[in-house]
């Protein structure tokens, strides 16, 4: 009898588990996210703690990078695998020929044929150590170029300050084994999301303006990089006309580059991406997504959403707010931070604060 009572207790237990992780999934009330007419969202996979960059294999499985330590993998069918734990700040990652590279704060490491050792913690490769330790905006975004090389930002250590060491404020770029390390673009704040255009090569990526100048200014920046050697204006000009208060009269004797598109002063742009795909209308294809992350310090909060950019050649024609409902009044509940285009063509969106990936669809 006592065993019997045990079992039952043991099952209602595992029951009542079972419910709890249902529960949490449903607790992310994805149908307050609106999208444009004909357009579905839903959530792919939960339960990926600060779940931040996005990139997909060739089989169909995506990579997820995290602030909490761990590197996941979801199978197209939803299922989060966790790949590796305990790293520092692998937030951003991109599966390149069978190769997954991921950083982790100071340094960049590699993990060789991914897709044969996602059971357990597969062998990593540090591939360039040498990157600065500063914690602020210390965590980094990457991206394999059509150059066949990694590039790299390193953000401001600070809100504005101009410090002598040339890599800070900067992209930077190396060789896939991590050799020949330089600077491809500077004055560029804090970059956390960047990629090329589909047709013409060009480098294009989003900027966080900075803090303390007031709700307005400075804007976040969508800029384009079409040569090496460009400078942005960080830390004398923010957007194309916020002279700083405190360094534009320090300003080096060079051109800054404009910003191609001045977007709201603290919506914290993040992940963008050109839309490859062929799922969605024709308007959208060679447009840019963006995920707005959302402001922490304006006294009426903005972002929390992704918009969509229309693109006629280089210039940027129209502009929509694609997804948003993360924002409720002054309270959200939810954050987007990556954008990635799948193999299917649906937009996939990370969420760091519900812990999550939404898959955006087309049904007409």
């Amino acid at each position: 009898m006592k065993r019997e009572f045990i079992l039952i207790c043991s099952v209602l237990l595992l029951h009542f588990l079972l419910l709890s992780v249902v529960a949490r999934g449903n607790n992310i009330p994805v149908e307050k996210i609106t999208v444009p007419e004909n357009f579905t969202i839903e959530l792919y996979a939960s339960g990926l703690k600060t779940a931040r960059g996005l990139s997909f294999a060739d089989n169909g499985m995506l990579f997820v990078g995290s602030k909490a330590g761990s590197v996941y993998a979801v199978r197209p069918d939803g299922t989060v695998l966790t790949i590796v734990e305990g790293l520092d700040w692998p937030v951003g990652l991109d599966f390149h020929k069978g190769d997954l590279y991921v950083s982790a704060h100071s340094r960049i490491l590699r993990f060789k044929d991914i897709l044969d050792h996602l059971r357990g913690n597969p062998e990593l490769e540090v591939i360039n150590d040498s990157f600065p330790k500063d914690r602020h905006h210390g965590w980094k975004f990457i991206k394999v170029g059509p150059d066949e090389k990694l590039y790299v930002p390193v953000g401001a250590p600070c809100n504005v300050c101009d410090p002598e060491d040339e890599r800070y404020a900067s992209i930077m770029r190396m060789n896939l084994d991590g050799r020949n390390l330089e600077l491809y673009a500077r004055g560029v704040r804090n970059t956390v999301g960047f990629d090329w255009h589909p047709k013409n090569g060009m480098l294009w990526f989003t900027d966080n303006g900075r803090d303390l100048m007031g709700d307005n200014i400075p804007p976040d920046e969508v800029n384009r990089a079409p040569q090496q050697g460009l400078h942005f204006g960080f830390p004398y000009l923010h957007g194309r006309n916020a002279r700083d208060p405190k360094y534009w009269s320090r300003r080096p004797n060079v051109d800054f580059t404009q910003p191609e598109y001045e977007l709201e002063a603290h919506v914290a742009a993040l992940g963008m991406r050109f839309y490859t795909g062929t799922l969605f209308p024709e308007y959208y294809r060679g447009g840019i997504f963006i995920a707005e992350h959302g402001s922490w310090n304006r006294s009426k909060k903005i972002g929390y959403r992704v918009i969509f950019l229309k693109l006629k050649g280089n210039a940027i024609t129209d502009k929509q707010i694609f997804a948003q409902g993360w924002l409720i009044g002054e309270r959200s509940w939810g954050r987007p931070v990556d954008v990635e285009v799948g193999p299917d063509g649906a937009l996939y969106v990370s969420d760091d604060e519900a812990h999550c990936i939404y898959r955006i669809g087309y049904n007409p």
